[in-house]
C-alpha cells in the first residue's frame, strides 16, 4: 500500500492536562462512488470537560477496546463533526453509547443521507459555542465554500482543534503519485498548509476570512491538533502567522 500510520492506533495519547488524541485507521477518498487507492490517516480529538462528559471531536471508527479505554476517562457524550466530512463514525458511537448528542456541522445530514450512512444528528453546531461546553472550548465558523468547518479551541492547554483547513503530510510516509501532488499542493510536513480547496473561496470571502483568522490569532494557541498529518507541537503562534498571514486575504 505504501503508506504509513501513526501507531499505536485505537489508543488515547495524551497531550495536556483532559486533552489528547487517538490515531485511527486509514480511510479512502471516494469521488463519484469510486474509492480510489489514496490511504490517508484519521485523528481524533478528545477532550474531558468539567462535568466528566468526553467531546469527541471527528470520531474516528468504532473501536470496543477503545471505548473500554474512553469510559475510564469519563463519559461520552459529544459526537462532533466538524465539517461534512468527518461524520461517518458517530453513528457506529451513537449506538455504543445511546445517550450521546449528535452535533452537525452544515451540510452534513444531507451527504450523510446522499451516501446512506445511518447517523441521527440530534443537535447543530452553531458560531457560538454551546453551553455544554463554553467555559472550556471557544469555536468559529471558519469560510471555505463547500469546505467550510468548525474550528475549536481548548482554552487551558491553548490547543487549536482542526479537520481539514490545514494539512500537513509527512512525505516518507505516502507513496506515489500523491507524495509528488502533496508536494505540489504544498501541504506537506514540515510547513504544511490550508486545503487547497479552500483557499480560492478564502479570496472571495474575505471580510470573513480575516474575522476567522483575527480570533484565532487572540486565542494564541501552543500547539495544533490536525486531522491529517503530523500536529504542531510547539511555535503554533509562528505556524498561525505564517499559514493564515500569507493566506491572501488581507
Amino acid at each position: 500500500m505504501g503508506a504509513s500510520l501513526y501507531e499505536p492506533i485505537n489508543v488515547y495519547k495524551p497531550l495536556a492536562p483532559d486533552i489528547g488524541i487517538v490515531d485511527g485507521p486509514f480511510e479512502y477518498l471516494t469521488v463519484g462512488g469510486i474509492r480510489l487507492p489514496l490511504p490517508f490517516t484519521t485523528r481524533m480529538t478528545v477532550v474531558r470537560l468539567s462535568t466528566g462528559h468526553l467531546f469527541l471531536h471527528s470520531p474516528i471508527k468504532f473501536d470496543e477496546r477503545l471505548a473500554t479505554e474512553l469510559r475510564g476517562l469519563g463519559r461520552v457524550r459529544h459526537l462532533v463533526s466538524p465539517n461534512q466530512f468527518h461524520y461517518a463514525h458517530i453513528g457506529e458511537w451513537a449506538r455504543a453509547f445511546p445517550d450521546t448528542i449528535a452535533w452537525a456541522s452544515p451540510r452534513v445530514r444531507r451527504r450523510a443521507r446522499a451516501r446512506h450512512v445511518d447517523v441521527d444528528f440530534t443537535r447543530d453546531l452553531d458560531v457560538r459555542a454551546p453551553e455544554e461546553w463554553r467555559r472550556e472550548i471557544d469555536q468559529l465558523l471558519f469560510p471555505g465554500g463547500y469546505f467550510k468547518e468548525f474550528i475549536f479551541f481548548h482554552k487551558v492547554s491553548r490547543t487549536l482543534i482542526l479537520t481539514d483547513t490545514i494539512i500537513n503530510i509527512e512525505l516518507n510516509k505516502i507513496a506515489e503519485p500523491w507524495r509528488t501532488a502533496t508536494k505540489l499542493a504544498g501541504m506537506y510536513h514540515p510547513y504544511g498548509e490550508i486545503f487547497f480547496g479552500m483557499r480560492v473561496p478564502l479570496l472571495v470571502q474575505r471580510g470573513k476570512a480575516n474575522a476567522a483568522i483575527g480570533k484565532i490569532q487572540s486565542w494564541r494557541p501552543r500547539r495544533i491538533v490536525l486531522s491529517h498529518g503530523r500536529c504542531f507541537d510547539a511555535d503554533a503562534d509562528k505556524v498561525v502567522r505564517r499559514i493564515f498571514g500569507a493566506a491572501g486575504t488581507r
